[in-house]
Parts: structure tokens; C-alpha cells; sequence
């Protein structure tokens, strides 16, 4: 957005400060618990007056983005926001990605991209220092506590900022040949250097920097999984004994309903923190950009604002555990709507562990080709269902090969849980976990029948990926020209 206007909104209570220190800006969008009042003002783009019904999706990291019509998901780093793209309940394919160079702005930093957020709340006890603040009683707690607050730390919110705004960091990202750049969050996972953060805030990029306290470092990119929109970098030549690693929570372990905070540097601005709650859970997409589709599989969804700049920060607890990665937001102008999404931290965790141990992330593999079926090519082909993902291969030795799965088999559902297209399959199969079996639905001609498939691991063809072999996984697309090649040989033999 070439303009954009600020503002300012009132908390729905009164009569608390906004912390002690100058760097720390709460937003808050939930009505506060009693005892916890209000974090400050809270900035946010002008809002649209009427939301077209289309939907599609950004990210959120930060390069100047085009404002489109209808409602989009975005990342939160510097890149160009999507093409509008069709959407189902399971899955959102779009246009691929482009980097945009960096421009910087003097009060809002102008990074463009799109930011993902999770709420997500835990309670239990806070310790900072002498301190010690208890998280509200939630629904889901197995137990009732109340906010404790001493003198110096009058709320929960700024306890919870206390602890983590240290552990998150702001990323910047440059292509040096090509000028291109962008700007995210990351989260400190160890005294190593090494942080999380999300793909799309480093794709392409030939030097990576860290802001620290206010000081930045340089970071080598230790490795990445574009189909997870997850990366570790590290830090160099920096005393990793100053370094504070974020507490981990347990994703697994929350439910709708709780606090959260979201930290990150929203349109450049570093150390900023907002409030809400988890607003749903096992919330699944899929974005399609220049390093192939990235899979969003069992997101936590929240109402804590998010906004470019956002993508790889922290979505944290009411004891200030990291809980997810925030990475996606769905909007109708770019910056937040109050629907964010998060990486759950128990997903992002383990792909970034196998990142540092220099070991090839893996995932949930079936072993097929596909390619979605629509209303059209389910009219010109006689088939007998119009959604769906056609099976146009299935590769040798595969877990699909073994459980029977054919060419041309359509596959409509998984568990019982429709699928409508190629990428509702894969969504489908990375909310499960390898080693599991899982039950396809498939037409086949004119008869419907169950097909129990177990779940391989993608690592072996990952390399051979690497290599320059090839291989096919439940992750393999085909794209227009090859689709349209495939109906005119499957026309050919009828």
C-alpha cells in the first residue's frame, strides 16, 4: 500500500500503563480479563467498509504488497502478496510468489508480505526474577488461578512481554545480486545462535542479518524446509552467552478460548508485542510459490493482531512458552484482520531440530501424482464426481503402490474428511504423522471403495530431489500444460 491510515483505538478498559520499557507497544484486541486492563493504543490500516465473499491468502514477511480485491492470505515477510486464489475448507492454491525490493519507510518500515499468528494460551505460573504472576482461569485449565500482580509488573501482559521479547529477534533477508529483499521475526532457540523462522523471510537470500538488542549480527542460513515455510539461521560472531532461548510450550495442549501474545516486527517495528486468543484450532492450507507449495497443515488461529513483518515470530502463552511460529494471515487489505495463523511449535520444533542436526526434514509420504478434478474436466472426461484429486501416477514401491491405489483413481475423501482437490490430498496427509495408516476414499470407475494407506517418510526422496534425480510424493502437482497433456493421452486411449 502506497498510503495508509492510522487509528488510534481505545482499550475496553481503563487505567493501565503500558509497561516500563520504551520498546515494548501492546496491541490489544480482546477485551481484557478483570485485573489486567489495557496494553496501550493499538495502530491498524484503515478498514474496509465491505468484504467481498472471495477469499484467497498471503504471507507475512515485509516488501511493499498490492492491495486486492476480495479477502487474501498472505506471509508476514518482505515479499509481494499472491494472486487471488480459489479456496475450499481444506486448502487454497494461488499464484506463485515474487520477491520485492526492500523499501524502507520511515514510521510504518514498509515490509510488505503477509504474517501468520497464532493464540494460543497455557496457564500456570509466571516466575520473572522475584516475581511470580499465575495465568487467568480459562476454559480448558484443569485448574482455576488468578492474576497475582506485583508492583512492578502491574499486568499479565507485560510479565508475559518481560520474559519473551528477549528470546525474538527481527530478520533481514537481501538477494545481493538482485537487490530484492525482506524483513521478519525470528525466534532464539539455543545458546548456539541458531533461530527459527519462517522460509519465505530468507528465500533467495545471499546475506542474512539479525537484530539482537539492538544490535545486528550477520547469520549464516543453517538449512530449511520450503515445504514446512520453516528455516533455521545462525547468528555469528556474537557472544551466544547473552542470548535468551525461548521456553517451549506444548501445542498439543491448549484450547480455544485462551491468551496469547503475539511478538514480532510488524512493518519493521521490532520488539512489538499483541494480545488475543486462540480462536480455532487444526485450521490447514496450502500456498503455492517459486520454491513449490508450502503446506500449512493444523494452524492455530488467532485474533492477536498480525501484520507484515510478523512472519517467524512468536506466538506465546500466558507463561510466555512459545507455542507457534506465526506465518499467515487472512485479510482483505494486507495487514491484520483479526485472523492469524501460527506453526504449531511442536511441528516447527521438530522440523528445525532435524535442520541442526544437518538431517533432511521429513514428512508424511503416499507416493502418488495428482492433479485436482474440477466441474470442468469432470464434464469433458465423464467422471463421476466433480472434486476430487486424480491419481495421474503412483510411484514404484511407494506406500500407494503397495496398498493398490491405480492410475486414474479419483481419491474424495481422507478418514471420511472430504477432500476437493490435488491440494486438499496433501494437506490431508501432512495432518497425520509417519507410520500412521490412514483410510483413502476412492472412485474407481463406476464403483466407491476404502483403501487403508500407510504413511511413508519423504527423506530419501528429498535427496534424490537434491541430487537431480527425480521422484513423486503426495506433495507432487502437475501443472496446466501437464495436466492438459495427461487428458489428451487419457482421450487418446479411450
Amino acid at each position: 500500500m502506497d498510503e495508509r491510515d492510522f487509528q488510534h483505538r481505545e482499550g475496553a478498559a481503563a487505567g493501565e500503563g503500558t509497561g516500563s520499557s520504551p520498546r515494548i507497544s501492546i496491541e490489544t484486541n480482546q477485551t481484557p480479563s478483570e485485573g489486567e486492563g489495557q496494553g496501550g493504543a493499538t495502530w491498524q490500516s484503515q478498514p474496509t467498509v465491505e468484504q467481498p465473499s472471495a477469499t484467497a491468502y498471503q504471507h507475512a514477511a515485509g516488501t511493499q504488497a498490492d492491495e486486492q480485491a476480495g479477502a487474501h492470505w498472505q506471509h508476514a515477510a518482505q515479499q509481494a502478496a499472491p494472486a487471488t486464489a480459489t479456496v475450499d475448507t481444506r486448502t487454497v492454491v494461488k499464484t506463485k510468489t515474487k520477491k520485492m525490493p526492500v523499501f524502507l519507510a520511515s514510521l510504518a518500515g514498509l515490509v510488505v508480505g503477509a504474517v501468520l499468528v497464532i493464540a494460543l494460551v497455557m496457564t500456570g505460573a509466571l516466575n520473572i526474577g522475584d516475581s511470580s504472576v499465575d495465568a487467568p482461569a480459562l476454559s480448558g485449565s484443569n485448574s482455576a488461578q488468578t492474576i497475582k500482580i506485583d508492583a512492578e509488573d502491574t499486568t499479565l501482559a507485560e510479565a508475559v512481554a518481560a520474559k519473551a521479547l528477549p528470546s525474538v529477534v527481527s530478520i533481514s533477508a537481501v538477494n545481493e545480486q538482485t537487490g530484492s529483499g525482506g524483513v521478519g521475526s525470528g525466534v532464539i532457540l539455543d545458546t548456539d545462535g541458531n533461530a527459527l523462522t519462517n522460509y519465505h523471510v530468507i528465500e533467495g537470500a545471499t546475506a542474512v542479518s539479525v537484530e539482537v538488542d539492538g544490535e545486528s549480527y550477520e547469520a549464516d542460513i543453517v538449512g530449511s524446509d520450503a515445504s514446512s515455510d520453516l528455516a533455521v539461521v545462525r547468528l555469528k560472531d556474537i557472544d551466544t552467552s547473552t542470548l535468551t532461548p525461548i521456553e517451549v510450550g506444548d501445542s498439543d495442549d491448549i484450547t480455544v478460548g485462551e491468551w496469547v501474545m503475539a511478538i514480532g516486527s510488524p512493518f519493521g517495528n521490532e520488539q512489538s508485542v499483541s494480545t488475543g486468543i486462540v480462536s480455532a484450532l487444526y485450521r490447514s492450507t496450502a500456498l503455492t510459490g517459486t520454491s513449490g507449495t508450502a503446506i500449512y497443515a493444523n494452524m492455530i488461529q488467532t485474533d492477536a493482531a498480525i501484520n507484515p513483518g510478523n512472519s517467524g515470530g512468536a506466538l506465546v502463552n500466558a507463561e510466555g512458552q512459545l507455542i507457534g511460529i506465526n506465518s499467515v494471515i487472512e485479510s482483505y487489505s494486507g495487514s491484520s484482520a483479526g485472523v492469524g495463523f501460527a506453526i504449531p511449535s511442536n511441528y516447527a520444533i521438530n522440523i528445525a531440530e532435524q535442520i541442526i542436526a544437518g538431517e533432511t526434514p521429513a514428512h508424511p509420504y503416499i507416493g502418488v501424482t495428482v492433479t485436482s478434478v474440477n466441474a470442468f474436466t469432470a464434464r469433458e472426461q465423464g467422471l463421476p464426481v466433480s472434486e476430487g484429486a486424480v491419481v495421474t501416477a503412483v510411484n514404484p514401491d511407494s506406500p500407494a503402490a503397495e496398498a493398490g491405489l491405480e492410475v486414474d483413481d479419483i481419491v474424495t475423501a481422507v478418514n471420511g474428511e472430504p477432500v476437493t482437490s490435488a491440494d486438499g490430498l496433501i494437506i490431508a496427509a501432512r495432518e497425520h504423522q509417519i507410520g500412521e495408516t490412514i483410510t483413502l476414499t476412492v472412485v474407481r470407475g463406476d464403483k466407491t471403495q476404502d483403501i487403508e494407506v500407510t504413511l511413508g517418510s519423504d527423506a530419501d526422496l528429498q535427496e534424490n530431489s537434491q541430487d537431480g534425480t527425480t521422484g513423486d510424493s503426495s506433495g507432487s502437482l502437475m501443472n496446466e500444460d501437464e495436466f492438459r497433456q495427461y487428458l489428451e493421452d487419457l482421450m487418446a486411449n479411450q
